[in-house]
């Protein structure tokens, strides 16, 4: 199993719109055929901690069976498209894979 987490800071000009419609181009990455399981969110209002960052916009995390999996995920053209339309409304991406 490989778990692709991804944190997303969005610009800070972002409209609500565009903000929507980020949500909605994250979420047709669980369509890519490689991805098991699939989770995405905002930072959790639990209790402010020195150890907690909730400074980002969007969290997602992919579970993939392997590397290969994983390596399918970022060449397909679902995600591809997520990358071309949607680049330009972040301003920081944080990628952590763990297997």
């Amino acid at each position: 199993m490989l778990v692709h987490t991804v944190y997303f800071w969005l610009k800070p000009n972002t409209t609500k719109e565009n903000i929507d419609f980020f949500f909605n181009q994250v979420k047709s990455l669980a369509d890519i055929k490689s991805v098991k399981a699939f989770y995405i969110g905002r930072p959790a209002t639990t209790p402010p901690r020195e150890v907690v960052d909730q400074s980002y916009g969007c969290g997602l995390t992919v579970i993939l069976n392997d590397l290969a999996g994983h390596d399918a995920y970022q060449i397909d053209p679902i995600h591809k498209a997520f990358i071309e339309n949607c680049s330009h409304l972040w301003e920081k991406v944080k990628i952590y894979d763990s297997i």
